[in-house]
Order: structure tokens, then C-alpha cells, then sequence
């Protein structure tokens, strides 16, 4: 991953969130920092890591101070998709010691959850790494943070499948009951989108994989499907069209798959399973 797409975007969507997260968390106001009287006082606060993780959402520990104090001044001493021991200092910031103070937990909730999936999913995507099958999370994200958390996914080392219901189509079982069938389902999509989108099909068992590739879909997915029907459904196919494979993914099985001969595994997993990761922040008053 080039240096340049490990910078999160800070779009208006993001700069909401971080801003709803400092209202969650401040309200009205720090109490327990305001009564100590620290305004005049500066100080020196360092990031770092109690276990080892791979980085992810540096940058927003800097925005969130940005938007406290935008005197505070930060300085990375790692990057993202950078692998992390135990004890190392990712991030030093130094300025006034109030703002520090308020701001510690809104920045460590935002590097901690990030860091976490990316830990998360380097673990995955080691497991795979080089045998050309392309490992994609899902749209099981936590609401309002799916840009973050996928960002997130790919600092880890693997893709994004869509980013929401506006850019990819993907024809599901409760679609295909509306439509009375896979075919009419593809049908009725071709005549819709442009040429130019791929259309690709959830499939159950041997029956529905066959239907979907005589109706022309671009992508299969083997929706919860067995070794042995995963195996036969990738002689059915051959390479007419891209094969997915989704449901109960854990890296010993992503190894079984590759073996199989899929092109794609996709795992909501991959975010709604990953645990936020141990780092803290230390506070001194400078002299």
C-alpha cells in the first residue's frame, strides 16, 4: 500500500463524527479538568501501544486536537499500516494541558477501534498473502462509521466489497424471492444499471449457481456452502464468471479456499468481530 493511501480522508462526513464523538463525550464541558485550573499550564502527551498492532486512524488523533485547540501540536512517530510492538510511541503532542486532557478518550476511542480492525485483519490477510485470492469485508459496519472502519480493513491488507447500496449490485436471496427467480432477477437489473456494472449473485446450493451462470451474472457467491459443494460449484462455473465465497471465514479456512479455487472471500467478520486494541496516553505538564 503506497504512503499516499494510508491518509484517511477528512471529509465533512468524518469531521461530523469526530465532532458528535467530542459532544458525547465532553457535553458542556470537561468538570474534572476545569476545576484543576490549567489553563496557562502546557504539556506533553504520548501515544502508545500495550500489545502489538498494526496502526490505523493516526490521523485523527491530530484532528480531534486540532478541533480542541488548534495550537496543540502533533507529531507522528509512526504511520499507519506500520506493524506495532508493545511499548513503542506512536504519536507525541504538546501544547496546553487542558486540551490534552479533554481530548484523550474521543482520540484513543477513534485509534483504538481502527487499530483493532486492522490488527484484525492483517492476521487474515497474512494467511493469504500472495495466492492472488482477494480477501473484502462486508456492510456489517458500526453506523456512521463505515469509511473509518473500512478504511481500516484495507490498512490491514485487504479490500473493500461495496461501500453501500448506491455503488455495486448484489442480487440476494429476499431479491430473488421478490422477483420470482434468479433470472428474472438478472433481467430486470441488465435492463437497468449500465454495462459498464457487474452484476453478481448470491447462490445457496448446486441448483442456484447454475441458474445464475446461465442468466449471465458476472459474480457467484457461494453463500454458506460446504467444502464439497464449494468444490463442485468451481467445476460448474470454470471461469466464466468470478467466484466469491462468504459465511463462517476464520483463517484456517481461508487457506482450504484458496486451495479450492475461488476468486474473492468476503467476511463481515472482518469488523464486526475485531476487538479495539490496548493503547494509552501519557500526560506530563511541561516546565
Amino acid at each position: 500500500m503506497s504512503i499516499a493511501s494510508r491518509k484517511i480522508p477528512i471529509t465533512a462526513h468524518v469531521d461530523r463524527l469526530i465532532e458528535l464523538a467530542m459532544d458525547e463525550d465532553i457535553g458542556h464541558g470537561d468538570i474534572t479538568t476545569e476545576a484543576l485550573s490549567m489553563e496557562e499550564l502546557s504539556g506533553r502527551a504520548r501515544i502508545f501501544a500495550k500489545e502489538p498492532l498494526v496502526l490505523a486512524g493516526l490521523d485523527l488523533v491530530g484532528r480531534v486536537y486540532e478541533k480542541l485547540d488548534n495550537r496543540i501540536s502533533f507529531y507522528a512517530r509512526a504511520a499507519d499500516g506500520d506493524r506495532i510492538e508493545a511499548g513503542t510511541c506512536v504519536a507525541e503532542l504538546t501544547g496546553n494541558m487542558r486540551a490534552l486532557l479533554t481530548g484523550e478518550r474521543t482520540a484513543l476511542n477513534f485509534l483504538q477501534r481502527l487499530s483493532g480492525i486492522a490488527t484484525h485483519v492483517r492476521a487474515y490477510a497474512d494467511t493469504i498473502s500472495g495466492s492472488g485470492v482477494r480477501l473484502t469485508d462486508t456492510r456489517k459496519t458500526t453506523p456512521g462509521w463505515r469509511v473509518l472502519e473500512k478504511y481500516a480493513v484495507r490498512i490491514g491488507g485487504a479490500f473493500n466489497h461495496r461501500m453501500g447500496l448506491y455503488d455495486g449490485v448484489l442480487i440476494k436471496d429476499n431479491h430473488i424471492a421478490a422477483c420470482g427467480g434468479i433470472e428474472s432477477a438478472i433481467k430486470k437489473v441488465r435492463d437497468h444499471v449500465s454495462h459498464l456494472i457487474l452484476i453478481e449473485v448470491e447462490t445457496e446450493d448446486l441448483e442456484q449457481v447454475r441458474e445464475a451462470l446461465a442468466a449471465g451474472a458476472d459474480v457467484i457467491m457461494l453463500d454458506n456452502m460446504g467444502r464439497d459443494d464449494i468444490a463442485r460449484a468451481v467445476e460448474i462455473i470454470g471461469k466464466k464468471a468470478a467466484i466469491e465465497v462468504s459465511g463462517r471465514v476464520d483463517p484456517g479456512r481461508l487457506e482450504r479456499l484458496v486451495a479450492a479455487g475461488v476468486d474473492i472471500v468476503s467476511s463481515g467478520g472482518l469488523t464486526h468481530a475485531a476487538r479495539s486494541v490496548d493503547l494509552n496516553m501519557d500526560i506530563a505538564p511541561l516546565k
